[in-house]
């Protein structure tokens, strides 16, 4: 099926495209949900209109959201996690972690689905990108160190330590 995309789609297109995709994605997701119609030739004498409008809208977006990507580059979050001998995690740091330290230090609110990193299972420095819009996504510094131990940050100003649980003392 082709289909006309009326807004940008992450990993399939911008608006104004026009492109093949499966019958049931279009059907029953794209033409639904408003991000597409169906390439008809009436439909695609607007495509050059969609594609200047979305333009205009991406460019507004782009700039609204710079300032926010420039803090979000400049930014390491520090976890502390239980390690065993290897380096190797007993749990996980998770997008959802990192989305919620984000949002502690920079008071955005970023969804999990934005962050795109695959689960952290070992100790070390690691890196994520968050996708604030199509053209927009800053990386971001991970460090994972074990539970007590101090680690040395090059700008102190910018971790976030993720609060460990402890049992109160009897």
């Amino acid at each position: 099926m082709k289909v006309l995309l009326l807004k940008d789609v992450y990993k399939l297109g911008r608006a104004g495209d026009v492109k093949k995709v499966a019958d049931g994605y279009g059907r029953n997701f794209l033409i639904p949900q408003g991000f597409a119609t169906l390439a008809t030739p009436s439909s695609l004498k607007q495509a050059e209109f969609i594609r200047a409008k979305a333009a205009t809208m991406r460019a507004a977006l782009n700039s609204e959201m710079s300032g926010v990507a420039e803090s979000l580059a400049n930014i390491t979050l520090t976890f502390a996690g239980k390690a065993g001998e290897t380096g190797k995690l007993y749990g996980s740091i998770t997008s959802q972690m990192v989305a919620d330290a984000l949002e502690a230090k920079t008071g955005v609110k970023i969804d999990k689905r934005q962050v795109e990193m695959e689960p952290i299972r070992a100790l070390g420095e690691h890196a994520a990108h968050v996708r604030l819009t199509i053209d927009l996504t800053p990386a971001i510094k991970i460090l994972v160190h074990r539970e007590g131990e101090m680690v040395q940050v090059s700008e102190p100003t910018t971790a976030v330590e993720e609060p460990v649980e402890e049992l109160p003392a009897e």
